[in-house]
C-alpha cells in the first residue's frame, strides 16, 4: 500500500477526481513541456458529464496559465476503459508534438496509459486488513503505531498539518454565509446549524447538531471551491474532520491523539483505496462516504483505544451500510445531495464505533470482505449511478433556480 500522504491531501475543491487530479496532471506535462504554446483537454465519461459542474474546465485553464488551454467534453467511452479519462495534447507553433491519455482515480491521484511516469512506490508490505490485523497482533502495536512504523516519524508532523488544514476547512464555512456557487441557489447551513441552540437542548441533540455543522461546513467549502483535506476524496471532506472535531471539543483529545486518530482512518482507506476503490465514478458514492465514513469510525475507536477487533468491526459496519449508493449529483455539483450525505455519514460513523463496543464478539463479516462487495456492487451499478448526473436525483429533481451552463470567461 501506498503513503498516508497519497491518501490525505491539502487541495481546492470542489472534487478530487474532477479537479485535483486534472490539475495535476496539467501541472506535470506543462512542466514535462515547458515550451508549448497550446493546450488542448479533451474529457471522457463522468469527467465529461459533470465537468463544468465540477469546474474541470476551470480548474484546467488556471492550471495551464499563462498558456492557452482549450477544454472539450468528448463525451462518451467505450465499455472497459476509466470512467475519469483525459487527452492531453500539446502543441507548438501551431503543430501538436505529442498527445497522452491520463486516468484521474480518485483522492487526487492519477495515472498516465503508454508514458513511464513515475508513480507513487508501496511504503507498507501488507495490502488487506487481514493482513495488517496479523502483523499488529504478532508485534503488539496499535494500527496508528503500525503507520509511524512504516511511514517514519515524520508522518506524525505531516498529519498535524493535515489535521490543521481540516480545522480550517470547518472553521471557514462555519464563517461563511449565503449562497453556493453553481446556480442551484442552495444556502450555506453550517453556521445555521452551530448557532441554532435550542432551549433545553440534551446532549444527544447537541452532539447531531454539532457534528452535522461541521460536516457541513468542511462539504461546503468544498462546494465553493475552497480549501479541503481529501479524506479519501473532497466529496466526502466532510465526514473524518467532523467527528474527529466534536471528539476534541467535548472530550479534551490532544492533537497528538487527532494525528493518531488520523493514521488509524488512514489504513482504512488505504485498504479500499488499494483493494477497490475510492471514486464515485467508478463505484459510486459508497466509494466515497461509504469510505469516509468507514474510516471515520476506525479513527473513533483508535481515539478511545479500543482494539484491533473493535476498529474492524467499526469499519466494516459503517461500509456494510452505505453499499449501493449511488453518485447523482444535480446539475453535476457537488451540493446536492452531497453534502448532507457528509453529515448523515458522521453521525453513522459515530454510531457504528459505539456499536462496536458492545458487539464486536459476534462479528460474523470480515472488513475486507465487505471491501471486495463494495467493488463487485460499484462495477454492477449502472453508469447512470456513478457521477455522470444522468440518472437517480440528478435526473428526477429540477431545482427553481436555473443551473449554470456556463461560466464568464474573467471567471476563468
Amino acid at each position: 500500500m501506498q503513503s498516508l500522504r497519497e491518501l490525505y491531501k491539502i487541495g481546492v475543491g470542489p472534487s478530487s477526481s474532477h479537479t485535483m487530479g486534472p490539475v495535476r496532471a496539467a501541472r506535470e506535462i506543462r512542466a514535462e513541456y515547458p515550451s508549448a504554446d497550446f493546450f488542448r483537454v479533451t474529457l471522457y465519461g463522468s469527467l465529461s458529464a459533470t465537468g463544468r459542474g465540477h469546474m474541470t474546465d476551470r480548474a484546467l485553464i488556471r492550471a495551464f496559465a499563462p498558456v492557452k488551454c482549450e477544454v472539450v467534453f468528448g463525451g462518451n467511452l467505450q465499455n472497459g476503459e476509466h470512467p475519469n479519462t483525459m487527452d492531453f495534447e500539446v502543441f507548438r507553433a501551431g503543430e501538436r508534438i505529442t498527445s497522452l491519455r491520463v486516468l484521474s482515480i480518485g483522492g487526487g491521484s492519477i495515472k498516465y496509459l503508454g508514458r513511464q511516469f513515475r508513480e507513487p512506490g508501496d511504503v507498507y508490505p501488507h495490502k488487506n486488513f487481514a493482513e495488517i490485523a496479523a502483523y499488529c497482533r504478532s508485534e503488539g502495536i496499535r494500527l496508528s503505531d503500525y503507520a509511524v512504523r512504516f511511514e517514519g516519524e515524520e508522518i506524525r508532523a505531516y498529519l498535524l498539518d493535515i489535521w490543521r488544514a481540516m480545522r480550517q476547512a470547518i472553521d471557514s464555512g462555519l464563517a461563511a454565509e449565503g449562497t453556493l456557487p453553481g446556480g442551484t441557489g442552495l444556502l450555506r447551513k453550517a453556521k445555521v446549524l452551530h448557532t441554532a441552540v435550542r432551549p433545553g437542548e440534551d446532549a444527544q441533540t447537541r452532539e447531531n447538531r454539532e457534528v452535522c455543522a461541521y460536516a457541513f461546513a468542511s462539504s461546503e467549502e468544498n462546494a465553493s471551491g475552497g480549501t479541503v483535506v481529501t479524506a479519501p476524496t473532497c466529496g466526502a471532506c466532510g465526514v473524518l474532520p467532523a467527528v474527529l472535531r466534536y471528539m476534541q471539543e467535548t472530550k479534551g483529545f490532544s492533537d497528538g491523539d487527532i494525528v493518531r486518530a488520523l493514521a488509524a482512518g488512514g489504513l482504512i482507506g488505504l485498504v479500499i483505496k488499494t483493494n477497490a476503490s475510492i471514486s464515485g465514478a467508478e463505484c459510486g458514492c459508497q466509494a466515497e462516504i461509504g469510505s469516509a465514513c468507514s474510516m471515520a469510525a476506525a479513527a473513533l475507536c483508535e481515539l478511545h483505544g479500543m482494539g484491533i477487533d473493535e476498529t474492524e468491526y467499526a469499519a466494516e459496519v459503517a461500509m456494510e451500510h452505505h453499499l449501493g449508493l449511488t453518485c447523482d449529483p444535480v446539475g453535476g455539483l457537488v451540493q446536492i445531495p452531497c453534502i448532507e450525505r457528509n453529515a448523515v455519514a458522521a453521525m453513522r460513523a459515530i454510531n457504528a464505533y459505539r456499536l462496536a463496543d458492545f458487539l464486536t464478539s459476534t462479528r460474523t463479516i470480515s472488513f475486507d470482505t465487505v471491501v471486495e462487495t463494495m467493488l463487485e456492487t460499484g462495477r454492477d451499478m449502472g453508469s447512470a449511478y456513478r457521477e455522470t448526473s444522468l440518472g437517480g436525483l440528478a435526473r428526477n429533481f429540477h431545482p427553481r433556480v436555473t443551473l449554470l451552463e456556463e461560466y464568464e470567461e474573467d471567471e476563468v
